[in-house]
């Protein structure tokens, strides 16, 4: 079914296989290892093929084209089976876990990097930092793991001496938050020894060769791997711990050696030889030291350095634990946490020498292989069957058997070896096979040379042989005993518990405990990993399970040779063609009618949003017949069956169509329900609003009345009454409103007043408006006189009367605007005293000097403007029309200091207004003018010794030097 690849690289998926056998089945492997497709399916199981060789198709463009893609849509792969593990557990919100097994050297490790790689590639999208922070700690921790965990076998350059079991927690948005791995069964006996041809965990190589020589010096060791005789059997001994014999006497062969394990350990030198040497024993009440054989003293050595190191890892692990497990999440809060797990575990094993740490890898393998068969076939065929699906029975090989051999109480294996390890007196490995004889002679998957007398492939009192579902294996008990005795003396426990090493002392916490309080025998190694399984076991079947099925193409870790027996006994014992035949008979996805019926139901109009059928069952069959799967669906009882994948397919392309037009849907609803309520809100605010401003309008209209209620019967008809400050909706009318008022208040003051008052207040106003801010005193205080020559000069008053009397007589003017006496500039730029007659109709120079002659006037239209400075001064100058402009400066003034200015400005300004004619006010400092036709310039001076205002002639015009201060 998996697209995207030509017939030329076989069957994608073995049950598209035209006939179901073993030949066709390894011709298609063949044909696909051979042509570079190392993965084909079988259903949603994935057959990997280790290449040994590096292969291009791990890249981020990779991991692009199987992101959320559904199964077959893409050719086999192991991110397809990651992307579905990953797909379920988001759709179904259900834990997941994906199953690595096979052989040492299949591949698994690095099956297990390719799918956390994917995990980590397709989450997080929006970056966020700890999730990231996740991701690498998740990832890296393999490299760590390997380090002390790995190490190369014949079988395989980087071998898992370790099984691990890693589970990755997710949000309920689907990305990383965290994981827990567990461990199972360190080989640590190959600390101490390992079989030709192979070597101990790489973290020894790695520390010989990359360490730093001050690190190398302060651990007291050396660069040559072969000086040691743990990681170099039968290689040249230099300074290993080692003891000797002296008569009766145990003793350390390099006592220099004492020195630096005490360094090493943190702990006192004494103490150290004391626990070499010596052991501790309670014998009821009494307490005695009894001193080692040179064996028993190699023994307790290999002993402590087997569980250092094994205390070494577990702490390891535990560390990781700390910083990657989940924290501080509250799935009330958060959602559900959901999980994937990936398990990783060593692979079905068969060597030359096959020891306690083989039987226990195996074993391990027994019980996956058993949750195989529960869950891919037994279940599925047991399930058809109590569904009511019509089925054709599919003999397999059920191994339950081979695990009760092995786990079964009182009569299984490690029973036995148990009940060995418990027995006073001298055990040996011998009596435990005695044992396995006795009780186990007529099993049909045990036998030993003792069984077979005629069997020389199996060594008298030493072998015994397990027909395993992988094939037979011979294990020799050599060992047995003392390895799932495991024992370690508590005086190393005690003396590592005293050490001043903080982590040391941590990995040992029993030894606080004294020998007397050590009375409960621990469990035994067989025991422990017994439970460690069975409850693996139970972890996986609670999940929802995927399959990666490696398998080792040749022995020689070549990436041309396909050994077709070597892989023929793989695809056997791993059960791959009855899988093959399960899957063809079976269907590819069943689910429970209400969980089908809660994921499909928006793709059919019987059933969205909610079914008025008889029954789920009724409302499924509707939905499929409204499709068109009617032909590729079964109805079991309880669930629904569809047969190919195809239609799941199908079925998820419509959903997903309909989710967006749901989403959709919901999205209009859920905004204009928002939009309601923010109408709604708005409405109530603005009704608020409007009842509150109409509240303010009101209090300040009702405010301002009261204040101004009685304003006509005020002195000052109100102008002392302060106004309410206006809310800012009625800034603007509150301007009205003051200059309503205003206006009010000016003509209830005129109304009274007499035409020549009117006209001086007529003239005041415009003064003010020309001239206020202008000049600091305009003389708005006094009465304004206008003719002022009658007052100032009393003893001519008489001459300027006559005088006015016979021009008003000529000119036939109505009214005299103002007079006064000036200092004026002639027309040969001499200053000289004169007097300035101005009525509404012209403007007269007069020689005071003379009873006032007229000397020339200047018709009042002819006047265009008036310029006056900024200071205290009276400079005026009138400007013409024809440019002949007049430079004078009033004087004579009594009071002495009276200023006119104000008063002359502010009348003609009145007097132009009431005759629609304009006259332009210039309040400057210099005063530009024209003087008989010539640009010239007009300054105030201030001088000190100055008694009274004159002009002088200056460069550019003329200069008016004034009293100063």
């Amino acid at each position: 079914m998996a697209e995207h690849e030509s017939l030329e690289f076989g069957k994608a998926d073995f049950v598209l296989l035209d006939n179901v056998s073993m030949e066709e089945f390894m011709a298609n492997l063949k044909l696909r290892f051979e042509k570079g497709r190392i993965y084909t399916y079988i259903g949603e199981v994935v057959v990997s093929v280790n290449p040994y060789r590096a292969m291009n198709i791990y890249g981020r463009d990779t991991v692009e084209q199987y992101k959320g893609r559904e199964l077959y849509e893409r050719p086999p792969h192991l991110f397809a089976i990651a992307d579905a593990a990953y797909k379920a557990m988001k759709r179904r919100n259900k834990d997941t876990c994906i199953v690595i097994s096979g052989e040492s050297g299949a591949g698994k490790t690095e099956a297990s990097k390719y799918i956390m790689q994917y995990i980590a590639a397709i989450t997080n999208p929006n970056q966020r930092a700890e999730v990231e922070r996740v991701k690498n700690m998740l990832l890296k921790s393999n490299c760590v793991l390997e380090a002390f965990g790995n190490a190369k076998t014949n079988r395989n350059d980087n071998s898992s001496r370790f099984g691990k079991y890693m589970d990755i927690n997710f949000d309920f948005k689907g990305d990383p938050i965290g994981g827990h791995i567990n461990n199972y069964l360190l080989e640590k006996s190959r600390v101490i020894f390992q079989q030709e041809g192979e070597r101990s965990f790489h973290s020894f190589y790695q520390l010989l060769r990359g360490a730093p020589d001050s690190l190398l010096r302060s651990l007291h060791i050396q660069k040559d791997p072969t000086a040691y005789n743990y990681i170099k059997v039968g290689g040249q001994i230099k300074g290993n711990l080692t003891f000797g014999v002296d008569g009766d006497v145990t003793l350390i062969d390099n006592t220099k050696l004492v020195s630096v394990l005490r360094d090493l350990l943190s702990t006192k030198e004494e103490n150290v030889e004391k626990a070499l040497l010596y052991r501790t024993v309670a014998t009821g009440r009494d307490v005695i030291e009894k001193q080692h054989t040179e064996q028993e003293a190699s023994y307790g050595r290999d002993a402590l350095a087997k569980a250092m190191y094994e205390r070494l890892f577990c702490w390891i692990v535990g560390r990781i634990n700390d910083i990657i497990e989940v924290k501080n999440y509250d799935a009330r809060v958060h959602g559900k946490n959901t999980v994937i797990g990936v398990l990783d575990i060593y692979g079905f094993e068969i060597f030359q020498n096959n020891s306690f740490e083989q039987f226990c890898i195996n074993y391990c393998n027994e019980k996956l292989q058993q949750l195989f068969i529960q869950l891919v076939l037994k279940q599925e065929q047991e399930e058809y069957q109590r569904e009511g699906i019509p089925w054709k029975h599919i003999d397999y090989f059920n191994n339950q058997i081979i695990v009760d051999l092995v786990e079964q109480q009182h009569k299984g294996i490690f029973s036995v070896l148990d009940e060995a390890c418990m027995n006073v007196g001298k055990v040996t490995d011998e009596v435990f096979l005695q044992g396995l004889n006795g009780k186990l002679a007529k099993h049909a998957h045990y036998t030993s040379r003792k069984l077979s007398p005629t069997d020389k492939s199996l060594e008298f009192d030493r072998d015994f042989r397990i027909r395993h579902y992988a094939g037979d294996v011979v294990y020799s008990v050599v060992g047995f005993i003392d390895k799932n005795k495991d024992t370690l003396f508590q005086d190393f426990k005690i003396l590592l518990y005293n050490s001043s090493n903080p982590v040391l002392k941590a990995m040992w916490p029993e030894g606080k405990l004294s020998i007397t309080e050590v009375t409960k025998r621990p469990l035994t190694a067989a025991t422990l990993f017994k439970n460690s399984m069975i409850s693996l076991v139970e972890n996986l079947a609670c999940k929802e399970p995927y399959y990666v099925r490696c398998i080792k193409p040749n022995d020689v870790k070549s990436p041309l040779l396909f050994e077709l027996e070597r892989c023929r006994h793989q695809v056997e014992y791993l059960g791959l063609l009855e899988n093959v035949r399960v899957r063809r008979a079976g269907f590819a996805y069943r689910q429970t009618y209400p969980r089908f019926l809660q994921r499909y139901k928006m793709i059919s109009e019987f059933t969205w949003p909610n079914h008025d059928l008889p029954s789920d069952k009724d409302a499924v069959k509707r939905l499929m017949q409204g499709c068109g799967f009617d032909h590729d669906v079964a109805y079991g009882k309880t669930k629904v069956f569809i047969r190919t994948p195809r239609t799941l397919f199908s079925l998820e392309e419509q959903r997903v169509e309909m989710v967006q037009r749901i989403v959709l849907f919901l999205q209009k609803v859920w905004r204009g329900t928002i939009a309601r309520m923010r109408y709604r809100r708005m409405r109530a605010a603005l009704v608020i609003l409007q009842a509150y401003r109409r509240y303010k309008v009101k209090s300040y209209i009702r405010e301002v009345n009261r204040r101004f209620k009685n304003v006509r019967s005020m002195k000052d008809y109100g102008r002392h009454v302060k106004w309410p400050t206006p809310p800012k909706v009625l800034r603007k009318f509150e301007e009205a409103l003051r200059s309503i008022y205003n206006r009010w208040w000016a003509w209830t003051l005129i109304k009274g007043l007499s035409p020549e008052e009117a006209l001086q207040v007529r003239a005041k106003v415009a003064c003010l408006e020309a001239l206020k801010g202008q000049r600091a005193d305009l003389g708005l205080q006094r009465a304004w006189e206008g003719n002022y020559l009658k007052r100032d000069s009393p003893d001519t008053a008489a001459s300027f009367t006559l005088v006015s009397s016979e021009l008003q007589r000529k000119d036939k003017f109505m009214r005299v605007l103002f007079s006064c006496n000036v200092r004026k500039i002639n027309r040969f730029h001499k200053a000289e005293d004169r007097a300035v007659l101005i009525t509404d109709r012209h403007l007269y120079k007069m020689d005071p000097l003379k009873q006032y002659k007229p000397m020339k006037s200047i018709p009042l239209y002819n006047v265009t403007g008036v310029s006056v400075s900024p200071g205290k001064d009276q400079l005026v100058v009138f400007h013409t029309k024809d440019n002949r402009d007049l430079v004078v400066c009033l004087q004579g003034m009594v009071p002495a200091n009276e200023n006119r200015i104000g008063e002359l400005v502010g009348t003609l300004l009145s007097h132009f207004k009431s005759e629609k004619r304009k006259l332009q006010v210039n309040i400057v400092s210099p005063i530009q003018c024209s003087m008989n036709g010539r640009k010239c310039t007009v300054i105030v001076e201030p001088k000190i010794n100055q008694s009274h205002p004159d002009f002088t002639k200056s460069r550019s015009g003329y200069i008016l030097a004034v009293p100063g201060n």
